[in-house]
């Protein structure tokens, strides 16, 4: 009876198995044809016109010109649905609009071949690097920065690494047009020039389903998201929706000049609305028509989003805040730095760069950073967030309290020098810079009465390092320290070429837009570029590759130290106090090392055994966007 079971048993699995082999030749046969809808078994549910499948309908219109209307798309309108039922292969056609796969025409002859793109490309085959060429000639072509930052994300769009080959190794002349100062135009302008999508947006529509959104990005294993709302956009103001720029911008630096994984990154908008009339006014503004959501509404919105983006990633997710508001900044960093992995670029990443420059400085002005006394033009998120990690560096070094390593410290707002009698009315972030000393309403009498030995402008208004401002600083010190960072280029305090005229060559500057070099009685001097670039890309894959949990002020001064290390003796002659963007990866591993270093120091590292060599591994760690071999 056993023997008759198992006989009846193999029968049935033999024949179960000839009739997959049957439908799997079928479907394979399909396949070869290159991109050829897959449409095996689904008649049954393709039946939405006239009550049959489309794949019955004749072809009654002509309007293909005899070939026959197989989906039934001369007749598909919104008012007769039909569900848009595909399956693809990425070989021939869908593999060349695949901006991850792509290699345009450096697709070999026996690649083609079997990847069904013959007659799809000319037969040329170029390299990777005859194409990177053939680009930087047309980007240089073009005269408008706007122009060379919409070919480069439309580049982006069809051929990814190619981008980010062509990013890297013309990382000084390209940097200007993928992030500041053309973003900000680009941000002006986004509804303009919108094409495609190139992140995730969520608007208030979608309160109550944050998470179902979040689960509409087709890549699943996201390290680290960039989020705006796009309240203040570098110092433009409220760009609303159209912020979506900076996220972008942002993370495509992560990708160049820190090396994490285009795939891994995710750039998010939170659109509550716009108080910029000129955007509510225009008909190709992309975001809702709408006055900004502010008050419980923002919060439950934000809380949703926070909880949402740990519950779907984990809670190693890093995520960048970025052009917030000052009112939202501090709130939504103090808030979640505990419970999630956050850190704020404005705040955060503008310090820690700025007190890298300080450090760098210090080999030409000499003294400690603790002999110096600074004065700000601004006490907003940038303002605030330098002053406090110059305070905490003083205080590390010193093992003076912070409480007291603040009153070197001095800053100025819209209002004046800000001081303790103007307490009870300063927000909540500027109450530790209120020091003892009578009102001072303009900026250069508190040069002159302050005595600063540096000076740093966080304020966001253009030309405000007045002449009288630059020459009262250069008479009170031998080199100045000046530092004009306010984005984007019209915003500056001051130009390169005033500061160096104004001190008659003396000053050591930086800003935060790039300058051209500038000859001042027969010596050339570079100005350097206080760039956020050079922190948070390091920053973040040193907190990526060590599996950290929270983000803790020591890393950001590691973060600091090891950036002014990289400072060469050549880069101090030509007045630098930055290194070169040249070597932005190898610095970028150098700071990832160091930040790790204090997270597995602290505790707060979660990969574990601690690799040996962290540099090493940072370097192992980087997204190389060279070209793959397909089989």
């Amino acid at each position: 009876m056993l023997w008759v079971v198992v006989n009846v048993f193999v029968l049935v699995l033999c024949f179960s198995l000839f009739r997959w082999q049957r439908k799997a030749i079928g479907v394979l046969k399909l396949l070869k044809r290159g991109e050829r809808k897959v449409r095996v078994e689904m008649e049954s549910t393709l039946k939405e016109i006239n009550g049959g499948s489309v794949l019955d309908l004749d072809d009654k219109s002509g309007v293909g010109g005899g070939v026959e209307d197989v989906y039934g798309e001369d007749r598909a309108s919104e008012n007769q649905p039909i569900t848009p039922w595909t399956v693809t292969v990425a070989s021939g056609y869908s593999l060349l609009r695949d901006p991850h796969h792509n290699k345009g025409l450096a697709f070999t002859e026996k690649e083609r071949d079997a990847h069904y793109l013959t007659g799809l490309l000319p037969p040329v085959v170029l390299s990777q690097e005859l194409q990177e060429k053939k680009l930087m000639q047309n980007l240089r072509q073009y005269t408008v920065p706007l122009q060379r930052y919409m070919a480069m994300m439309d580049l982006q769009e069809r051929n990814e690494k190619l981008f980010y080959k062509l990013l890297i190794d013309h990382v000084e002349e390209l940097l200007p047009y993928v992030y500041t100062p053309t973003v900000g135009e680009a941000c002006q302008k986004y509804g303009s020039i919108f094409s495609r999508p190139q992140g995730l947006y969520i608007s208030l529509k979608e309160k109550g389903r944050v998470l179902e959104v979040l689960k509409n990005w087709p890549e699943k294993s996201i390290q680290v998201i960039v989020v705006t709302d796009g309240e203040r956009i570098l110092g433009l103001g409220d760009q609303g929706c159209q912020g979506m720029g900076i996220p972008v911008g942002k993370l495509s630096l992560y990708t160049a000049l820190g090396g994490v994984r285009p795939s891994a990154c995710l750039p998010i908008t939170i659109d509550v609305g716009t108080n910029n009339k000129k955007l509510l006014e225009d008909e190709f503004y992309i975001g809702l028509r709408q006055n900004r959501a502010t008050g419980q509404e923002y919060a439950e919105l934000l809380e949703e989003f926070m909880s949402a983006v740990k519950q779907n990633y984990g809670e190693k997710i890093l995520i960048q805040f970025e052009d917030f508001a000052n009112h939202n900044a501090f709130d939504l960093l103090a808030k979640y730095r505990t419970t999630h992995l956050v850190f704020n670029d404005d705040i955060q990443g503008t310090a820690s760069v700025v007190l890298a420059g300080i450090v760098a400085a210090l080999r030409e002005l000499g003294g400690t950073l603790a002999d110096h006394t600074f004065l700000f033009l601004g006490a907003g998120e940038a303002g605030t967030g330098i002053a406090e990690l110059i305070a905490l560096e003083i205080s590390k070094k010193t093992s003076i309290p912070v409480e007291d390593t603040r009153k070197k410290i001095w800053l100025v707002d819209s209002k004046g020098l800000i001081v303790s009698s103007r307490k009870e009315s300063l927000q909540h972030f500027k109450k530790p810079w209120a020091h003892e000393h009578e009102p001072v309403k303009e900026l250069l009498d508190a040069v002159k009465v302050i005595k600063p030995t540096v000076l740093i402008g966080t304020s966001g208004v253009g030309k405000t390092f007045t002449k009288e401002v630059v020459e009262a600083m250069a008479s009170i010190n031998e080199k100045p320290l000046i530092l004009s960072l306010s984005n984007p280029t019209s915003q500056s305090e001051c130009t390169a070429e005033e500061a160096y005229t104004w001190t008659e060559g003396r000053a050591i500057f930086a800003s935060g837009s790039p300058f051209d070099p500038f000859e001042y009685n027969g010596k050339v001097y570079v100005p350097g570029q206080a760039n956020n670039a050079y922190i948070f890309p390091g920053l973040g894959l040193g907190l990526i590759m060590s599996g950290t949990v929270r983000v803790h002020d020591d890393m950001l001064l590691e973060a600091s130290e090891a950036l002014a290390a990289q400072v060469s003796e050549e880069n101090y002659a030509k007045g630098l106090i930055y290194p070169p963007f040249t070597n932005i990866r190898k610095i970028s591993a150098n700071i990832a090392a160091r930040v790790a270093a204090k997270a597995y120091e602290l505790g707060l590292a979660s990969r574990l055994p601690r690799p040996k060599d962290l540099v090493k591994f940072a370097e192992s760690c980087m997204y190389t966007p060279v070209y793959n071999s397909y089989r």
